[in-house]
């Protein structure tokens, strides 16, 4: 006598119980896959930032070192030798403020390329930067890294820059704190706070 086998499969409860659990599993899951973008680009906002105001501290302590030089480059012009690179400092407080060919390195004065130039000049091997601002996704925009313009912040002109694949898409230039992600830089006092609006 031979034994009957009987081909048996998953019962309808036990594949409902599957789809169940793999349901919760997706729901738990999903959401932290999606801010994976969004922890990247604040991620590398802040070791920017963090690079940033650590070359400010550099500056200002080889400013102090030089004898706090004032006017060294001209009327209003004061700049300090940071590994032969010449940056502008404030002649007052000693803070970077722009490039070697600044007319004024006071931080009153400061420009969008004035920004530039500190991010340029402070940072070994910085990321690509512009003034610029050519967003909703223009090639030639988002090649660049970062947007450098200038703010005010409590009377103060400030730097600001903005990751461009935080603000790419928009219609028009961002200003202040509360669009993108992105640092500002306070020249007159040295300060750097990272700001971060994920949509």
């Amino acid at each position: 006598m031979t034994a009957k086998r009987f081909n048996t499969g998953f019962s309808l409860v036990e594949l409902v119980i599957v789809i169940i659990i793999l349901g919760l599993l997706a729901a738990t899951a999903l959401p932290r896959l999606l801010s994976v973008t969004d922890d990247a680009e604040d991620a590398t906002v802040e070791g920017v930032a963090g690079g940033f105001a650590t070359a400010v501290g550099l500056v200002r302590s080889q400013w102090e070192l030089d004898g706090r030089p004032m006017d060294n480059g001209g009327p209003n012009l004061a700049t300090v030798n940071l590994d032969g690179v010449l940056v502008a400092v404030d002649p007052n407080k000693g803070y970077p403020t722009g490039g070697e060919n600044d007319n004024n390195s006071n931080s009153s004065a400061l420009t969008a390329e004035d920004c530039r130039q500190v991010f340029i000049r402070i940072l070994q091997s910085s990321p690509k930067i512009t003034t610029s601002f050519d967003g909703n996704n223009n090639q030639s925009f988002s090649e660049n890294n970062y947007y450098a313009t200038t703010g005010s912040s409590n009377g103060q002109n400030t730097c600001l820059y903005y990751l461009v694949q935080t603000i790419k898409n928009r219609g028009g230039a961002p200003t202040g704190t509360g669009i993108g992600n992105g640092f500002e830089y306070l020249p007159l006092t040295g300060q750097v706070s990272v700001f971060s609006n994920n949509q």
